[in-house]
């Protein structure tokens, strides 16, 4: 059985990289002081322990990637995480992002279609730490209308469009942090911003490009 240990070592490479978030233009001090809090190696196979600190994706299992940090950072900044805020994650993947989010004091209900990784959540180190954190296995497509409404939205793979039902499931006011596929160039997303009006309409926003896995319908046994 893998022994999880966040040494000294392990850190100072985490204070380093919240310094290089910082000179990336993130300004969200408690986003960092989150990020500063958990030992992202602990998500990632041990063979990856030298190198969990630098600021890039990594391969993890079902032919998913844990994001980039700086990519956490700026899709949590994004969404300005409130204590209680109740979230609704669309991709858990290695539940690095959920974390982060949980860890900033909201209430996190992330959703995996890969069965492999959801299984995966049964031994998830911080599961008695974080008991604001619940997973589900099922298609981000639908999202969670038994529990819904949410105060916010995070989806952590490239979406085709913005999902209608998952617009519905936002409460008024509410903001959802979506990549979405350029017409042109499927290759790069744009991240969104999109706040839920009082009339029913929505806001967008337009920030940096990013590159994600496809966000894909239905599950995957």
């Amino acid at each position: 059985m893998r022994k999880y240990e966040d040494t000294y070592r392990h850190k100072g490479l985490r204070k380093k990289l919240m310094d290089i978030l910082r000179e990336k233009g993130i300004t969200d001090e408690a986003v960092l002081a989150a990020m500063n809090n958990i030992p992202r190696h602990f998500f990632l196979d041990s063979a990856f322990d030298e190198i969990a600190y630098e600021d890039r994706a990594f391969p993890i299992s079902e032919g998913q990637t844990i994001s980039q940090p700086y990519t956490v950072a700026y899709q949590t900044q994004l969404l300005q995480i409130k204590p209680l805020d109740k979230i609704l994650e669309i991709g858990t993947g290695s539940i690095y992002q959920a974390t982060v989010l949980a860890e900033m004091g909201a209430k996190v209900f992330t959703i995996e279609r890969q069965k492999g990784l959801f299984e995966k959540t049964r031994n998830y180190i911080f599961k008695s730490k974080y008991l604001n954190l619940k997973f589900f296995y099922g298609d981000g497509f639908e999202g969670l209308p038994t529990y819904a409404p949410f105060d916010k939205v995070i989806i952590t793979a490239a979406a085709p469009m913005v999902p209608p039902k998952l617009l519905s499931q936002l409460k008024t006011g509410g903001k959802m942090i979506i990549p979405v596929n350029s017409a042109i160039e499927n290759e790069h997303q744009r991240m969104l911003r999109i706040t839920k009006n009082a009339d029913g309409s929505t806001s967008e926003e337009t920030f940096e490009n990013f590159s994600f896995v496809p966000m894909l319908p239905g599950k995957q046994v």
